[in-house]
């Protein structure tokens, strides 16, 4: 009955996110957003909450819908299938952070914003370029008497142009720590940048932002262990988003194949080309395959270890897959391909972003190798 209610609940996820990306057209919106200063339509996020995209991972007490990261990642999947442009899974992994965190006053205030859309949260956490380690922490809390600042820099914030607000990690004195930073306060500088897909990405500045007791969401290990949550998640969402905009390209492709005419028939036709499509078709059964298993192994155990090593797995294959097919689907749609009119274009470059973004394949394999040591006679 279990299974059967959890099947009825990620079905009805699916259809809600397709019924969605069918009314609103976000390969449209996308090209229209590309140059603007956040990159989304504000008034396309307060409808996505209301069809409780944003509370699919916050408990139940909190206004959320208490379901699991594989329950995400059908949301994440569909909406990379039709290139959303709303930074859904940057908020979530914001909100994994958060939703990890125990300080419950802060959570009451935060959680239950987020899930009506009300407020847009991004997490600020990174600090030097190729490593995903949560523990490699330099920004710092700094204390004088009753006042205590923040200071540092947190790279690639994908989210952060238009977030109401950042989860921020630091150290003080108990340690690593993870504070909520309202986007008003002082102290903060946004360096803007473009990525591959347009969508723009910040730097955050921490210039002595000021931040008090109340503002500190968890520290210690705590703080590491919510940050580790929130980087798995994350990766598992973005392996689902790979698997759904490389399918979609292949769906393109195939289509292409069928209509596009040469000497008088389907260039489909050519047997070059249904070998080449049937490899691509492999990948993505290969790719899908493995997502679901490595999801499997995390949510069937309560292990760190094994959830992150899952994580990486699974973010490793879905970039392979991706890469593969969104290039093999540039060469396969010919000259057209190259352009800007052409909507599989815009799949490429979104899986560029995605494959990078939390780490890419290589570094995730070399993860998941440290995580799982081969057991030698």
């Amino acid at each position: 009955m279990a299974d059967h209610a959890a099947t009825e609940q990620r079905t009805m996820l699916a259809d809600s996110v397709a019924d969605y990306c069918r009314r609103s057209d976000p390969v449209a919106r996308l090209r229209g957003l590309r140059d603007s200063a956040t990159g989304f339509d504000r008034a396309a996020w307060t409808e996505m909450a209301e069809l409780g995209w944003m509370g699919v991972i916050v408990p139940e007490a909190h206004g959320g819908l208490g379901l699991s990261i594989g329950d995400y990642a059908i949301v994440a999947r569909g909406a990379a299938a039709a290139l959303v442009p709303e930074p859904l899974t940057a908020a979530m992994v914001a909100t994994a952070a958060i939703a990890e965190s125990g300080n419950e006053t802060l959570k009451a205030d935060l959680l239950p914003r987020i899930v009506s859309g009300e407020l847009i949260p991004a997490l600020a956490w990174q600090e030097t370029i190729g490593d995903i380690d949560s523990a490699q922490i330099a920004a710092t809390i700094a204390v004088d008497g009753a006042r205590a600042a923040l200071s540092g820099r947190k790279r690639f914030v994908i989210g952060g142009a238009g977030a109401d607000g950042y989860v921020v990690s630091a150290r003080d004195a108990d340690g690593p720590a993870l504070y909520w930073v309202p986007a008003t306060s002082a102290g903060l500088r946004l360096t803007p940048q473009r990525l591959a897909d347009g969508r723009p990405v910040i730097d955050l500045v921490l210039d002595a932002a000021p931040v008090s007791g109340a503002q500190r969401l968890a520290s210690g290990e705590s703080a590491l262990r919510a940050l580790s949550v929130a980087v798995d998640h994350g990766n598992f969402a973005i392996s689902a988003e790979l698997l759904g905009l490389s399918q979609r390209a292949l769906d393109m492709t195939l289509d292409y194949l069928r209509t596009r005419t040469q000497f008088s028939k389907p260039i489909g036709a050519f047997q070059s080309l249904q070998h080449r499509a049937v490899d691509l078709y492999i990948h993505q059964r290969i790719g899908e395959a493995t997502f679901d298993h490595a999801l499997r192994m995390s949510e069937a155990s309560d292990d760190p270890q094994l959830r992150s090593a899952s994580a990486s797995r699974a973010k490793a294959r879905s970039a392979e897959t991706a890469r593969r097919i969104t290039r093999e689907a540039i060469q396969m749609h010919g000259a057209i391909g190259f352009t800007d009119d052409c909507d599989v274009g815009l799949y490429v470059k979104r899986a560029l972003v995605l494959s990078a973004w939390l780490g890419n394949a290589s570094l995730h394999r070399r993860r998941y190798a440290a995580l799982t040591p081969l057991e030698v006679e």
